[in-house]
């Protein structure tokens, strides 16, 4: 779960409601500065909301892009049905096409946030003409790390036997274990966000999404198979993917490769004006080949420091 250090909407950022046809969906939407150079579409990863991408739609819509954070069915403030279902891999990469084609763009560039990642993966295989690349941001092809599947396993059980309040303070212990104390996330507002998307979610999201970190197909060749330039990027601290077996993804595929030093699970957090240099720098070539009608070259490795 990423938790933005502060709730406040960048410039020219405005939260809406995006129609699409597989219903509504609630969105952060940042309008470029000066003429738009692109559009992406962000979606989040297990427990956490369009909020994850606060801090990254400022630098974003600065270099040009059009940047829109997306709550998906059953987060926060999207409305999700209760039924197992509806929270199958085809059903939400269904929804990130809809979402894709409603911003009426043309094809876009398609951000996957850790859960957020599987989703968009499996969009890009469905419909790859609706996206002009894949990013995969702290997020790998196959299930999580040992500890993160024993966390997901112990928080699909409580909310078998438990009530959602208590789940709730439970994993606010959990996480706040052998952590530093930190003010801004520990705020009052912030602290009233969080619990506030925690108790939106539906349990048969959490559970679905829970399910598939878990279950993950092994997916290089997915990724490999696809005619879409691919990004993979990720903190040299990350720690729900190994990062050895990210590295090594990203050489079998020949997806680009960005390590962004000391940063963490959430670089689109701690590192936001970072990493947005380093995804413009990719759309940009991505952009460029496709002028030119060239090949992606995507065997590089930037570092931000």
């Amino acid at each position: 779960m990423s938790k933005p250090r502060s709730l406040t909407l960048p410039p020219r950022t405005r939260a809406r409601r995006l129609e699409t046809v597989r219903g509504g969906f609630a969105v952060l939407d940042a309008a470029p500065e000066g003429e738009r150079r692109g559009t992406v579409l962000m979606l989040p990863g297990y427990t956490g909301s369009k909020e994850d991408f606060l801090a990254l739609l400022g630098p974003l819509s600065g270099a040009g892009y059009r940047a829109v954070a997306v709550d998906g069915r059953g987060q926060n403030e999207s409305y999700g049905p209760r039924g197992r279902a509806a929270y199958r891999r085809r059903a939400l990469a269904l929804d990130a096409v809809a979402q894709a084609m409603a911003l009426g763009d043309g094809p876009v560039h398609l951000l996957g946030h850790s859960f957020g990642g599987i989703v968009a993966r499996s969009a890009a295989v469905l419909s790859p003409r609706a996206f002009r690349s894949l990013t995969l941001l702290s997020s790998g092809p196959g299930r999580v790390a040992r500890p993160q599947r024993i966390r997901i396993r112990a928080l699909r059980a409580g909310h078998a036997f438990l009530a959602k309040e208590r789940v709730w303070r439970t994993t606010r212990w959990l996480d706040s274990r052998g952590e530093e104390p930190d003010e801004t996330v520990d705020s009052p507002e912030l602290v009233g966000f969080l619990r506030r998307r925690w108790m939106l979610t539906k349990v048969a999201q959490l559970s679905g999404a829970g399910r598939l970190l878990l279950r993950d197909a092994d997916g290089p060749a997915e990724l490999a198979g696809l005619p879409l330039p691919v990004h993979l990027a990720y903190g040299s601290g990350e720690m729900v993917w190994p990062p050895a077996e990210l590295a090594a993804v990203a050489a079998r595929t020949g997806a680009h490769h960005t390590v962004l030093e000391g940063a963490g699970h959430s670089p689109n957090v701690s590192h936001p004006r970072e990493l947005a240099e380093r995804l413009t720098a990719f759309w940009e070539r991505v952009d460029a080949a496709g002028r030119s009608g060239g090949l992606l070259a995507a065997d590089e490795v930037s570092t931000a420091p």
